[in-house]
């Protein structure tokens, strides 16, 4: 008997994960103390979820595990005494994984940070970043931050020594500037949606072809011409089932993104849609998670839910009152559940990777509608089923393409954490030379050369595969010359950047020496913050940060153009190869503006000075963090790309923009920048 893997709803999982994961995390409470003559202490208790272990306080250097870490981010009326520090003694012990000792809490660990009043109200908030492992995993690195109020007597000498600190003015956002502007949140575009609404109907079409799928037409016709009643009746029965399809697939994805903003706000789904796309974790799992889905496909086991749910959804379907045509949905979507994952799972994760919070919930609708509608229609018009083909062996020859595209497709995932991580394993050339390996087998599949356990007997080939084998077998063509650097223009979405490829054809040594005299140095005459691991597409050179970019623009007298981008922005990509690669666009970038890009997923530790502290309290410490908030605050953007034209003094010269792949309405916006600049 087959392998059976059981699995809920995919998409659902993977949003509930990251709320799951906190329900089973550390609670922290706070108690204040009263130590005598205006000095009190904030004690506070981690509990430790049973089989976890947390971390001590360290520190350890970057080979070590992820210690607990505690800082007051602000404090009013008090005065800090020392810094924060562990009253529970951890458990120290040698470790043979991290190769170092290291200290461990189980169950409770207490932490203690000291201060002197300066008034008799206090308010003093505590930033906590912790992370707790079992025997085989890890949980995500968390943060949180505790507002703490102390009332009580001042101590005299804290007062004098605040009154001898000399004042210092309140830090500003990084970077920020004078004019923030008004901007659509939505800086990804309405062609960005647009093309995911599209994608996300193909593919609910394409189900309609899979062995899971397809079989269940004629039963969903026959359970509406065994009907009975009037006409009316049975077409309001189809468009019941229709809706109910629809709803099952939208409402769940609706109501977690609705749940999580209404009780955390937009920040909290910001926060999950962000460690979604960005973070290693959930990527790596969707790179794992796709790989298990195409060896299904390729038949090494079978993907199901549990019997019982299916089962128990079949038998109340029997009857034709509005539950039975529910239950019949239902049992449709479980059904169907192995072929319809993975490809629900990819629309949803795609989706989540820029634009508003409801972007999800529309791209899901537009699958499901797409999904549906074939039912509904064939329950509407019974007749139409002479005109389908019959079940047969080309389904699973359906499945197993499907599950060629799943690699490729899954490899999307591990790239971009390989990007934000900058872990150097998927560069553009090992990216290209596996695509091109899997889409050559899909084409000998196609063509019988490759046969899988469920495969029937291919005598011969009609027109319809032999063009799927000549379409294979061509895009394998197109792809051949990006091992060389070709660009690519039609896939610069869904690959690695060009600038992570070690060899491009015609840069050889001496190019890229002259290149390298070319570059673009700073005020003071050193290479570019953070150009030892970030670039620009096209060999522009430029700036990774603001105050360089400023400082470089007002010496050269030139505006800049700034590029809010990401590591796994798709559009950015394609805005990169489709529109900036234009003679003209390269033109005016390379010899009119300071191009200064500023990645909003970047994982990168910045140092402790330039650490940035919202109004919230939390601190952002990594050059993805500091860059979206300040996107955030400035100009009010939440996705990529989004381009800004900066003049003199941080003054916006024209009115920014998002993704648009009108190439000459990009010329003129930056033309009228240039305009804009000289008549400041």
């Amino acid at each position: 008997m087959a392998k059976t893997f059981r699995f809920l709803l995919l998409p659902v999982l993977l949003l509930c994960s990251f709320v799951a994961a906190q329900a089973q995390n550390v609670t922290w409470k706070s108690e204040v103390r009263d130590l005598g003559e205006g000095t009190y202490r904030i004690e506070l208790t981690a509990q430790i979820p049973d089989r976890f272990h947390m971390y001590d306080m360290g520190p350890y250097d970057m080979m070590g595990p992820n210690a607990t870490i505690i800082n007051a981010t602000s404090v009013k009326g008090a005065r800090l005494v020392g810094e924060a520090k562990a009253i529970t003694a951890p458990h120290r012990y040698y470790d043979d994984i991290y190769e170092m000792e290291i200290g461990t809490y189980e169950g409770t660990a207490q932490f203690a940070q000291d201060l002197q009043l300066t008034e008799p109200e206090a308010e003093v908030t505590l930033y906590l970043e912790w992370m707790i492992c079992d025997d085989t995993s890890c949980l995500p690195l968390t943060d949180d931050e505790i507002t703490v109020k102390i009332s009580g007597t001042p101590s005299a000498e804290a007062i004098a020594a605040a009154a001898a600190e000399p004042q210092q003015p309140e830090a500003a956002a990084s970077g920020e500037t004078e004019a923030a502007v008004s901007a659509p949140k939505d800086a990804a575009g309405g062609g960005s949606l647009w093309g995911l609404i599209i994608e996300a109907i193909i593919w609910g079409f394409a189900m309609l072809l899979t062995p899971c799928v397809f079989p269940m037409v004629p039963m969903t016709v026959s359970f509406f011409m065994k009907g009975g009643g009037s006409p009316a009746r049975g077409r309001f029965n189809a468009s019941m089932y229709g809706l109910f399809i629809v709803l099952l697939y939208t409402l769940p994805i609706a109501a977690i993104i609705l749940i999580t903003r209404i009780v955390g706000g937009d920040a909290v789904t910001a926060d999950i849609f962000n460690w979604l796309a960005t973070h290693w974790l959930p990527n790596v799992i969707f790179f794992l998670v796709f790989m298990i889905f195409a060896a299904s496909f390729f038949g090494a086991f079978e993907i199901t839910l549990p019997s019982w749910m299916v089962n128990k959804s079949d038998s109340k379907a029997d009857n034709k009152s509005l539950g039975g045509i529910f239950f019949l949905a239902l049992t449709l979507v479980l059904v169907s559940f192995s072929c319809t994952g993975p490809i629900v799972g990819s629309v949803l994760i795609k989706s989540t990777s820029g634009g508003e919070f409801w972007t999800p919930i529309i791209t899901m609708l537009a699958f499901s509608i797409a999904f549906a509608l074939p039912f509904t229609i064939f329950a509407f018009f019974p007749s139409m089923l002479n005109n389908l083909p019959k079940s047969g062996g080309w389904l699973n020859s359906v499945k197993v393409v499907l599950g060629f595209i799943e690699v490729a497709l899954g490899l999307k995932f591990l790239s971009v954490a390989d990007q934000t991580y900058h872990w150097g394993i998927l560069d553009r050339e090992i990216y290209l030379a596996i695509w091109i390996v899997v889409f050559t087998l899909m084409g000998f599949y196609l063509l019988g050369k490759i046969k899988f356990a469920h495969d029937s007997e291919l005598k011969h080939i009609g027109v319809g595969r032999l063009l799927l084998v000549i379409i294979t077998f061509s895009f394998v063509i197109y792809l051949i010359p990006g091992m060389w650097g070709a660009p690519l223009k039609g896939l610069s979405g869904y690959l690695p950047p060009l600038t992570s490829q070690d060899f491009v054809i015609g840069q050889n040594s001496g190019s890229v020496a002259a290149a390298s005299e070319d570059r673009i140095l700073t005020v003071d005459g050193k290479a570019p913050r953070h150009s030892e691991f970030l670039h620009l597409p096209h060999n522009l050179q430029g700036f990774f940060d603001l105050k360089e970019a400023e400082a470089y623009a007002a010496k050269v007298n030139k505006p800049i153009f700034i590029d809010f981008t990401g590591h796994g922005c798709v559009n950015c990509r394609e805005m990169e190869a489709r529109v900036w690669s234009d003679p003209q666009v390269l033109s005016i970038l390379k010899n009119d503006y300071v191009v200064l890009a500023l990645y909003a997923d970047d994982k990168t530790v910045l140092p402790e000075e330039e650490w940035i502290t919202t109004e919230s309290g939390k601190v952002l410490k990594s050059l993805g963090k500091i860059n979206s908030h300040y996107a955030l605050e400035t100009y009010g953007v939440n996705a990529q790309p989004y381009y800004v034209l900066q003049g003199r003094d941080g003054k916006i010269l024209v009115e920014p923009r998002g993704y648009d792949l009108d190439i000459q309405s990009f010329v003129n916006f930056l033309k009228s920048g240039l305009e804009a600049y000289k008549q400041q």
